[in-house]
């Protein structure tokens, strides 16, 4: 396969870019978390960012709502925020002080839902800004990434739990052991064929669960690749990057694996999403956005 990884910079070094998502308007929305923005970037490269009104915010994981905006995870300030195309920002407080939110993703009901990594918690909100939270059955999971699944419920990673959650709309939740142990599990996402695909920071490995609970997982070539997100391709294909590795990684539902040096040295990528263009686009907390075209 050709392949060829583009790299634009952001206006402020070292800004932190983490997580991206593909907008109604057809562009990449990412967040700075370091530098408490949300950028745009085009498929041309054009880049526009906005200041969030909360400082020090820390925005970590974003993801389109059904309303057609976007929303983030506001680590440090203990907030969910949502942006439109606009540029226009509100923020809303989760009850529950110092409640660490990571990941989050639109629900089946239309609801948002994240995780809350130091109060051990899945969260809820609505379009409206109403917040509901369910407490995780074993404490110290530090709930990281969620997806919604192929079965109508929400799927998480349990980073220190090293265990892959689920969550029905109603609330009731269901754990599996990941069969590697202290694996680190982060990424997750649904993949062609409607299994749950998620990452082993730790265990340098790409695991797949069933929605019946059955789990594999396909060791990466690369030591100390440190997997940390992963997203769906256009081809049945998911790609995920290598925090570690400094690379992007692609695995083919047989598990084949196969990867793609990113350019620039130490560039510590996090976040990725398909692009309309048919890229995949990944942040680079070196503050950078890469375009892997295939």
């Amino acid at each position: 396969m050709n392949i060829n990884v583009n790299e634009y910079k952001l206006p402020m070094d070292k800004s932190g870019p983490y997580g991206i998502t593909v907008g109604p308007d057809g562009a990449m929305w990412f967040t700075e978390n370091r530098g408490n923005k949300i950028g745009r970037i085009t498929t041309k490269g054009e880049i526009t960012e906005y200041l969030l009104p909360t400082l020090d915010a820390e925005p970590l994981i974003i993801t389109k709502g059904i309303d057609g905006a976007m929303w983030f995870t506001e680590y440090k300030a203990n907030k969910i925020g949502k942006i439109t195309i606009g540029g226009k920002v509100t923020e809303y407080d989760i009850p529950t002080t110092n409640a660490g939110p990571y990941g989050i993703t639109l629900g089946p009901d239309g609801a948002m839902w994240f995780t809350e990594i130091t109060s051990n918690k899945i969260g809820r909100i609505t379009v409206n800004g109403e917040i509901s939270e369910y407490d995780l059955p074993n404490p110290g999971s530090f709930p990281s990434m969620i997806i919604a699944g192929s079965d109508g419920a929400l799927w998480f990673t349990e980073n220190q739990g090293n265990r892959i959650g689920r969550i029905t709309i109603s609330g009731d939740i269901t754990e599996f052991n990941i069969p590697t142990m202290a694996s680190g599990p982060v990424g997750i996402c649904k993949g062609g064929d409607d299994a749950i695909w998620f990452v082993e920071i730790m265990g340098n490995k790409i695991g797949r669960i069933t929605i019946s609970g059955e789990f594999t997982e396909y060791s990466l070539p690369t030591q100390n690749a440190k997997p940390h997100a992963i997203v769906s391709g256009k081809d049945g294909e998911l790609w995920f990057t290598e925090w570690g590795g400094n690379q992007i990684g692609r695995i083919k539902s047989c598990g084949e694996i196969i990867e793609y040096q990113i350019p620039t040295i130490d560039s510590e990528p996090h976040g990725l999403v398909l692009g309309p263009d048919g890229a995949i686009w990944f942040t680079e907390e070196c503050g950078k956005i890469g375009q892997l075209i295939y």
